[in-house]
């Protein structure tokens, strides 16, 4: 027969025994909690992450089938890496932001041309004052700022019908502008064979700012694009240096950022 001693015990017992019941219980609902913010958190950040890249995640295709202003190269475009052609980095930019489009200033019918200074030589092209004189006088009011000079190449695209290298972006993030908008020109029947310097854009009508691209290879693209001028031979044969540095896919296969940094030391447009 149970003593009083045998009843005191067995009933410390049970209580133990609850407790470690109800602890156990108050773990699993923490571990729970845990993993459910950890999800939401994991959640979020993949939902800002494609709003950041243009809401999706289609790489080798839907990235390299378009010059586009908004959706190219991430914010790590700032990472260090050695300079193209072992040249020096100039210095940065001067920040630049303009709330308009630039009064009309060239003669629509004289001969401009565009030299690219960059870390492996010069880019020449004639630009087509008649067919684009908004950008064209865009590119000369902004080069006689220096606007320019110092910035970097964020973009080179290399897949099947689209080769081309692409820059113009003080930020180096593909996202920048001078803070106004272009119309688009020269669009019908326009083709992007190589030698093209053309204007990138949002993906929208008339939203071309600063960003530009240089075409290596022939390359299939709407006529979306406002084409603007000509790269000589000897300049095309500076862009082919550039091309072969390649670039670390961070858009997709094919699609990135140059493997080195390509800097324009500067970019001048002068009247011929």
């Amino acid at each position: 027969m149970p003593t009083q001693r045998d009843r005191e015990l067995a009933r410390a017992r049970s209580r133990r025994q609850a407790e470690r019941r109800a602890a156990a219980a108050r773990r699993r609902r923490i571990t729970t909690y845990v993993v459910s913010a950890v999800l939401v958190v994991a959640i979020v950040g993949v939902i800002i992450g494609l709003a950041a890249t243009g809401g999706s995640n289609k790489k080798s295709n839907s990235a390299a089938s378009s010059p586009s202003a908004t959706p190219s190269v991430t914010p790590s475009a700032t990472t260090a890496r050695a300079v193209a052609c072992g040249a020096k980095a100039p210095p940065a930019p001067v920040k630049q932001t303009y709330s308009k489009e630039p009064a009309m200033t060239i003669d629509t019918k004289a001969k401009y041309v565009m030299k690219i200074d960059t870390s492996c030589g010069e880019i020449d092209i004639t630009l087509d004052a008649a067919k684009a004189p908004h950008t064209v006088n865009s590119f000369a009011f902004l080069a006689a700022k220096h606007y320019f000079d110092g910035t970097y190449f964020h973009r080179s695209v290399s897949s099947d019908g689209l080769t081309v290298l692409q820059g113009g972006d003080q930020t180096g993030t593909g996202q920048g502008g001078p803070g106004y908008t272009l119309p688009d020109e020269n669009l019908t029947g326009a083709k992007y064979p190589r030698g093209t310097l053309a204007m990138a854009n949002t993906g929208q009508a008339h939203t071309g700012g600063s960003q530009f691209f240089l075409v290596d290879k022939d390359s299939q693209l709407p006529a979306s694009y406002t084409p603007f001028g000509t790269i000589t031979p000897a300049g095309l044969a500076v862009l082919d240096k550039l091309m072969a540095i390649g670039d670390d896919g961070s858009n997709g296969t094919g699609d990135g950022k140059p493997n080195q940094t390509i800097y324009i030391d500067s970019l001048t447009v002068t009247k011929s």
